[in-house]
């Protein structure tokens, strides 16, 4: 199993700070750098920032990937050339990691007048991103995008080989991932929610002829650490608690769905409709923060002293290709982060 690490928007890093804890991290022995949606910068040009950074340490760099990039926010060509342009630029060590995003509530497909379907836009994306990627002449016809007669081209070569991983939670979506992707980009799973992610995405290849050992599961972990449990705790459940509730209380449909439709699926429907109750009173994210459920928490990541730290990663970690430890800062300081990444690192290292 690789160990990499995933830096966000949260932690407000200014450029010199990316430097210094991506050139920590290949110091560490981390094997990749991931960033994520709302990085706070432009996903590709930090992941070379990034990659950049490390070859003070490791020659080649670290392997670098956007997880994930959420397709509302340009078509796939485009996907296509900046993957490639970052592959090259890297010398093959760029990984493109794309996901449905936001595109199934309610509020998202009003804008566009008619119902989305998530699966097939996705299916769509994969297939031409990934024929663009070989070098194909794409000609296409989906049921949500199109693209005739496109080829990609970098400077009349080929793109170097990019993998392209799909975030998916549901079923469907990892069916499909098991088909089309080269990796997975899971979130906020318990042990027993890998081996379930497995099992779907090795159906998918099935169907496809593929071999499912080709296609690699990752996961961003969450790990945040102090001294003070209560300062974890509080840094944590905030972390959390976007994902679980969402920004607004869900409709029916919207709770079957997504991040809501996948803590629902691990057990936890009855908490979380207490706190929707609790939303609709009034009640500020401070009560939300205090009456979030630990067992939630702790089931998909982990809070408390750093001597703690490693053992539950592991634990969270197993079944996965690659484990990211995806940073959780205690504190709004630099070293906060770096307490993470140091508490987490791969054995042997420090």
């Amino acid at each position: 199993m690789n160990i990499g690490v995933g830096l966000d928007a949260s932690l407000r890093l200014t450029p010199d700070q990316e430097t210094e804890l991506s050139r920590q991290a290949a110091s560490m022995g981390y094997t990749s750098l991931w960033t994520p949606a709302g990085a706070g910068y432009d996903f590709f040009q930090l992941c070379l920032h990034r990659w950049h950074a490390t070859r003070a340490v490791i020659e080649e760099g670290l392997i670098v990937g956007t997880a994930v990039y959420p397709v509302e926010a340009q078509l796939p060509q485009a996907f296509a050339l900046s993957a490639a342009t970052a592959g090259e630029l890297t010398a093959g060590r760029f990984i493109l990691g794309i996901g449905s995003g936001g595109v199934y509530r309610d509020a998202y497909q009003g804008r566009f007048g008619s119902d989305v379907p998530v699966i097939s836009l996705m299916r769509d994306y994969l297939t031409i991103i990934k024929r663009l990627l070989r070098g194909e002449t794409v000609d296409y016809q989906g049921k949500t995008t199109s693209l005739h007669g496109a080829q990609l081209r970098l400077g009349g070569r080929v793109p170097p080989p990019t993998p392209v991983y799909l975030a998916a939670l549901g079923p469907q979506m990892l069916y499909l991932g098991g088909e089309l992707a080269d990796g997975i980009s899971l979130n906020w799973c318990s042990a027993e929610q890998i081996a379930w992610s497995r099992r779907q995405v090795a159906q998918g290849a099935a169907k496809a002829g593929r071999d499912p050992s080709d296609i690699k599961l990752s996961e961003y972990i969450r790990i945040c650490v102090d001294d003070d449990v209560e300062v974890a705790r509080r840094a944590f459940i905030r972390s959390v608690m976007g994902y679980a509730l969402g920004q607004s209380v869900p409709s029916e449909r919207e709770r079957g769905l997504g991040y809501r439709g996948h803590f629902e699926r691990m057990g936890f429907t009855d908490e979380l409709l207490r706190l929707d109750m609790m939303r609709r009173e009034g009640a500020t994210e401070e009560q939300l923060i205090q009456a979030f459920p630990d067992e939630l928490a702790l089931k998909v990541g982990y809070y408390g002293p750093a001597s703690g730290a490693a053992k539950a990663f592991r634990t969270l970690a197993e079944g996965l290709d690659i484990a990211i430890v995806r940073v959780v800062a205690a504190r709004p300081t630099v070293e906060s982060a770096l307490a993470v990444m140091e508490a987490c690192q791969p054995a042997g290292r420090g």
